[in-house]
């Protein structure tokens, strides 16, 4: 286990945070507008212009929650707005032995490049160091395989940095009352995920003297979610602020709240749902904020791929290469900021 301090692991996080802004900027817009474009644009400048038409093979899991369904359309839709790409979508399965056959095709059929979010990174891996041997790049989304071999770029979220926005806000929020109850409701905690946001969570909340006092575990669904929530509100008569990992599943949380007629605390969501969005805007729950787990990785890696089969490097960058791993930001969005993150927010 790491000996690094809270505070110092959240100064590393900041750096982290601030180098992922500026490489996810040059992937997606260098035109230098604070405005949030939608999910699916060229880019700007050489990047922008037509080059030579790339066959790009996608595979993902199935669309069975929100945030994975949105992860797909995005990515088809960021493959229709480039006339020089030609998407092969593979249709999404949980079956690691479809999902290789998947990639075993596109080997097959000589694709140029292959965006794959897997279903299991360590199932996968042997699969993708295939196609790598074979010359044709893999661009991992999201679950990473075993062995650094297997992909030519990694693009990914960071959990650990969803649980440090959750906890600083809450930190923000709490301003200096130390005897605030904080509760959790996790995701899946057999999950390295979920462990990295837990972990995160807490360590932002120590570093202004918080702690999570009630915590329970639910399974990224809305009936867990609703489960999880009223077992916790059961055992917790008292609760200041709440953190639900996951949007999809704070469907049944919120639904439990409200069976309970419970209101006297602050909760923040997580992933960041379109629903959880309207929510923050209208200011009529307990929803006050949403910490993003981003659904555009598809589409930043379809964009990734598109750059590194024709030879070309990210525009914002003085580096002639596309890097081999980018991991993008877990903002914290609130009534104030929820305009600027609503165009990319998934439905739950």
């Amino acid at each position: 286990m790491s000996t690094t301090t809270p505070r110092r692991r959240l100064l590393a996080l900041a750096g982290v945070a601030a180098a992922a802004t500026l490489a996810l900027s040059a992937c997606t817009n260098s035109s230098g507008d604070d405005d949030t474009e939608s999910v699916a644009n060229t880019g700007s400048g050489d990047n922008a212009e037509a080059g030579e038409t790339v066959r790009i093979g996608f595979s993902a899991p199935a669309a069975d929650h929100g945030w994975m369904g949105a992860i797909t359309s995005a990515a088809v839709k960021q493959a229709e707005a480039f006339e020089d790409v030609e998407l092969i979508n593979a249709e999404g399965t949980n079956d690691v032995n479809l999902q290789i056959s998947q990639v075993e095709t596109f080997i097959n059929d000589k694709v140029d490049a292959i965006v794959l979010l897997p279903f299991d990174g360590a199932a996968m891996t042997d699969v993708a160091t295939r196609a790598m041997e074979a010359g044709i790049p893999v661009i991992n989304v999201d679950r990473e395989f075993d062995s650094p071999f297997a992909a030519r770029s990694t693009i990914l979220g960071d959990n650990y940095g969803m649980g440090v926005s959750a906890g600083r806000y809450i930190c923000e929020q709490a301003d200096g009352n130390t005897d605030a109850v904080v509760a959790e409701i996790a995701g899946i905690d057999s999950l390295p995920l979920t462990q990295d946001r837990s972990q995160g969570f807490k360590d932002a909340l120590a570093d202004c003297g918080l702690k999570v006092s009630n915590r329970v575990a639910a399974e990224f669904t809305v009936e867990s979610g609703e489960r999880a929530a009223a077992n916790l509100l059961q055992a917790a008569p008292k609760i200041d602020y709440l953190w639900n990992h996951d949007d999809d599943q704070g469907v049944g949380v919120m639904a439990a709240i409200e069976n309970a007629g419970r209101d006297e605390f602050v909760m923040v969501g997580g992933a960041g749902s379109a629903n959880v969005m309207r929510s923050i805007e209208a200011d009529d729950t307990v929803l006050k904020a949403t910490v993003i787990y981003p659904s555009t990785q598809g589409a930043d890696g379809i964009k990734l791929a598109r750059l590194i089969a024709q030879g070309k490097s990210m525009s914002d960058l003085a580096e002639v290469e596309v890097p081999r791993k980018i991991q993008l930001a877990a903002p914290i969005v609130t009534k104030d900021n929820v305009d600027q993150y609503m165009d990319s927010a998934f439905e739950s």
